[in-house]
């Protein structure tokens, strides 16, 4: 049997997905299960069947579902439902949608361990420095009693 020309083949979409904590080791197999879970709870087993989701690549704090096109949009809101792929505690935030892997693997950031806290003066008052994965800084007052808060991000710290 011959196989059938693209224009005859079922357009496929594929879902570039965060996952958060960004330490979790997440395993594909687990994750299929609660995307399919996710999405039969919200959604029911006709329009999975549909869909057709299925967990395509699942490392270094990203995962790629792929699903046929037109109920990309739903299986995003299924997703954004996940709480926990087997035993670990996850969250899964889309990214992006693409018709190609290609197209999501340059979307694909490293995620930086965060780095160590540490200490920063401003206008005589220190603050202790706290940085988180996406960039975020934030300065706490050091003291007991009026403590101040402001929010940079490394960007901020680089040009003082």
């Amino acid at each position: 049997m011959r196989p059938r020309p693209p224009a005859m083949r079922t357009k496929k979409r594929y879902i570039l997905v965060r996952i958060i904590p960004s330490g979790a080791t997440v395993d594909q197999k687990q994750l299929y299960l609660s995307v399919i879970e996710a999405a039969t709870s919200l959604f029911g087993d006709a329009a999975v069947g549909l869909a057709q989701p299925a967990a395509v690549y699942c490392d270094e704090g990203y995962a790629v579902i792929r699903c046929r096109r037109g109920t990309e949009r739903d299986i995003a809101a299924a997703l954004a439902t996940v709480t926990a792929v087997g035993d670990d505690r996850v969250s899964l935030r889309t990214v992006a949608t693409s018709g190609t892997i290609r197209a999501l693997r340059r979307r694909m950031k490293p995620i930086r361990p965060r780095p160590e806290e540490g200490e920063m003066v401003v206008g005589g008052t220190v603050y202790a420095v706290c940085r988180y994965p996406g960039q975020k800084v934030d300065l706490i007052e050091k003291g007991i009693k009026h403590q101040k808060r402001f929010f940079f991000s490394e960007l901020d710290l680089e040009e003082r």
